[in-house]
């Protein structure tokens, strides 16, 4: 595909086609959080199929697991086994937000009837040279440390599943200049990105890029002519503070920031007001001050006895599907039922699934960085 053509990357309450999720390996995600972590993948996946079709890549000798762990939570929660297919494939972790392929439209005319979605070279969240250095988390569990072939699996995830997905029609890749994950990427489909720069300005996954090159291919490749930046947190968390756990969109002008709980570590709490301010002075794509909607964070302790101060508990992780939002609960009853009224309120041609997580936010992400859209053509 040509370096110049152009894309734009619908939002997040744009059409599916269907949703993309991961079976975590055992070597993915730390032995105390696996199983519950493969249970609530299969929760997610009875939810989602209420509503699309959820393609769920596991592993070859994963597969009889998680079909059984999907028929349970789809009898639980009155979801469609037919919209569910398991696909077999070299897979390791449950981010697909991050390792997956971005679906996105051609812009120009030539590509304007083709599948298209983008491979942005998963790379560890720009940690490839130094995983093995890190099996021992900030949580205090001991992580799994991935072999080379593992790695190599994860790095090319996104490639094959673009190359592997032929339904409806194949898709076209589209390589990128630049190395960044899913969850670097907020969207309202009308030209406007939020983004941190500690996430993709950095070194460890753009080396010897300036801004201005970054920008150029975001705004090829995202259809953007807006980008909000806000700081970020190098080193903060192993994304290096993704936007999509502190702000979301759920219309075009309309986002929801997610405000930390008062025990959150300081530098957490500063980057809300950081965000919060700038969102304050800034205006989108369309010239739109925005209306900015708070949901405070649960008390991190609802996860039960926690060995570190900030798993991932943000209401504004949440996931849209065809007619729904997906909602994460943590456990802590006020602020749960808090968060699904006000994304009641701001969604109201919405059906709200609220779904529990606990080992998800434990292992570092919520439902958001669990998901990817396979965008329909047009909505």
């Amino acid at each position: 595909m040509s370096s110049t053509a152009r894309y734009i990357y619908p939002a997040g309450y744009s059409r599916h086609i269907a949703t993309i999720l991961g079976f975590p390996s055992k070597q993915s995600i730390a032995r105390e959080y696996y199983k519950l972590a493969c249970n609530e993948i299969a929760a997610l996946a009875g939810a989602i199929s209420a509503f699309e079709p959820v393609r769920l890549y596991a592993r070859p000798e994963d597969v009889t697991s998680a079909q059984s762990l999907v028929h349970e939570a789809i009898v639980r929660s009155s979801g469609n086994m037919s919209n569910v297919s398991i696909i077999p494939f070299p897979t390791n972790h449950l981010w697909v937000r991050d390792t997956g392929p971005v679906y996105v439209r051609g812009a120009d005319e030539a590509n304007r009837h083709r599948r298209c979605a983008i491979n942005f070279r998963f790379s560890e969240w720009g940690r490839k040279d130094e995983v093995s250095d890190a099996h021992a988390a900030a949580d205090g569990r001991d992580w799994p440390v991935m072999s080379a072939e593992e790695l190599e699996e994860n790095a090319t995830f996104a490639k094959r599943v673009i190359e592997s997905d032929n339904t409806p029609s194949p898709v076209t890749l589209v390589d990128s200049k630049i190395c960044l994950e899913g969850g670097a990427l907020v969207v309202d489909g009308e030209g406007t990105l939020l983004a941190t720069e500690s996430s993709i300005i950095n070194e460890n996954r753009n080396p010897g890029l300036s801004r201005v090159e970054i920008e150029a291919e975001l705004r090829r490749l995202l259809g953007v002519n807006k980008i909000i930046w806000f700081p970020g947190r190098k080193g903060l968390d192993v994304t290096d503070v993704h936007a999509d756990a502190e702000v979301n969109f759920v219309r075009p002008g309309v986002v929801v920031l997610s405000r930390p709980h008062p025990s959150a570590p300081k530098p957490w709490i500063e980057i809300y007001e950081e965000i919060r301010d700038i969102l304050a002075q800034s205006v989108d794509a369309k010239g739109r001050p925005f209306e900015v909607h708070t949901i405070d964070e649960p008390n991190p302790e609802a996860l039960g006895p926690l060995t570190y101060e900030e798993p991932a508990t943000n209401y504004a992780n949440y996931y849209f599907v065809n007619g729904g939002l997906i909602v994460p609960q943590f456990g802590d009853a006020a602020r749960d039922q808090e968060a699904v009224q006000t994304l009641q309120r701001l969604c109201p041609d919405h059906t709200i699934r609220p779904l529990p997580v606990r080992a998800v936010p434990l292992g570092g992400g919520v439902l958001h960085c669990s998901t990817q859209g396979v965008f329909a053509l047009k909505d």
